[in-house]
């Protein structure tokens, strides 16, 4: 199948029957290749799930060779969440081709994501009519709080894991969300990766891997 946005796609290895999508969503000025690495070691432990590695709808505004799923060179709130609703409509065209595709519901996908593409996971997950199997973020953060809480539908359990030496994505970032979701009484686990910068080394990718172990259905 064509999907609407170009997509890296990981099948299981032997022909396994697909039970689960785990959908990876890039950072600002990545692509669907980059973050497809995560799927490397994790595939081996999930044999029945298919990844799904989309670039975003745009191309950077930065970087010609990359995507985003929106500007961040415009610091402008409202016009960020123009932008953001923006991709949510179409990571969620995208997610329904999916469910569509593998005969798939909500609860059957994972929703990750990297720095700017956990900012959308968060968002696309928690808007949702119906709760997925859960989200995982790493280095991210909610883009706008006030927006987010006005319209959460589901009770999605999220993991958040963040380097304590990021430079790009403030840590407070992973504290400020912990207390938000706590507040909105949706189940949060957190883990902060001491001596780790910007990025998704071997500890933050064996805790994810963890999490999504119990929370697919095998």
């Amino acid at each position: 199948m064509k999907y609407s946005l170009n997509t890296t796609i990981i099948e299981p290895e032997a022909k396994n029957e697909i039970k689960n999508a785990i959908i990876l969503l890039h950072g600002y000025g990545g692509d669907g290749k980059d973050i497809s690495s995560l799927s490397y070691n994790w595939k081996r432990f999930l044999k029945n799930s298919v990844f799904l590695c989309p670039d975003a709808h745009e191309k950077c505004s930065i970087n010609s060779n990359g995507f985003q799923w929106f500007d961040l060179t415009k610091e402008d709130p409202n016009y960020i969440i123009q932008q953001v609703l923006i991709a949510e409509k179409k990571i969620n065209q995208f997610i329904e081709e999916i469910k569509k595709e593998y005969n798939l519901n909500n609860s059957r996908i994972i929703i990750s994501g990297f720095s700017q593409g956990c900012m959308m996971a968060i968002n696309v997950g928690l808007t949702s009519n119906e709760s997925f199997g859960c989200i995982v973020g790493f280095s991210g953060k909610i883009i706008d709080k006030e927006n987010l809480s006005k319209r959460i539908k589901s009770k999605t359990k999220l993991l958040l894991v963040h380097g304590d030496l990021d430079q790009v994505v403030s840590p407070s970032s992973l504290l400020e969300a912990k207390d938000f979701f706590i507040r909105h009484k949706i189940e949060i686990n957190t883990k902060m990766i001491k001596n780790c910068e910007h990025h998704i080394n071997i500890e933050a990718s064996s805790i994810a891997l963890n999490f999504i172990k119990q929370n697919i259905s095998f």
